[in-house]
């Protein structure tokens, strides 16, 4: 089975169109209300094609401006955290239960996620200290200290 373009069957409906007009029957002439239908029909098929068109283009305009933004935010976020590091940092620790401050050593990334790697010092559950390099991502961090 052969597919045609959209553009090919304008053309075949305007050629019929204009076909059956020059040869209707002079004495019983096409309806005007036929006419009036087929020619709305084709004037819907055509926005509806120009409408299909413009949401693509507006679809890979996004796409555009979301990978733009991603790449703006993981710059962002890989500049904030190159910031950081040698700074003292608070953060909750979930493994440990508790706050801790420590000093940012290295950055690693998660994906495109940047994790801080922070030397801090944990209390034990028996009291004793204990020091830890614990890996710390950009939205746990709760204070700076510069």
């Amino acid at each position: 089975m052969e597919v045609t373009s959209a553009e090919q069957q304008k053309l075949d409906f305007m050629n019929l169109l204009v076909t059956e007009m020059q040869n209707q029957n002079p004495l019983d002439p096409m309806d005007n209300k036929d006419m009036a239908a087929q020619l709305a029909q084709f004037t819907q098929l055509d926005l509806s094609e120009q409408m299909n068109t413009n949401l693509d283009s507006m679809n890979q305009t996004m796409e555009k401006m979301n990978t733009s933004f991603q790449g703006a935010m993981t710059v962002a976020q890989f500049n904030y955290a190159r910031s950081l590091l040698g700074n003292q940092v608070s953060f909750y620790s979930e493994e440990y239960q508790q706050v801790l401050q420590g000093n940012v050593q290295r950055i690693q990334f998660d994906g495109t996620d940047p994790v801080l790697e922070v030397q801090t010092t944990v209390t034990n559950p028996d009291t004793s200290t204990s020091q830890k390099t614990v890996q710390v991502k950009l939205d746990e961090i709760e204070g700076i200290n510069l």
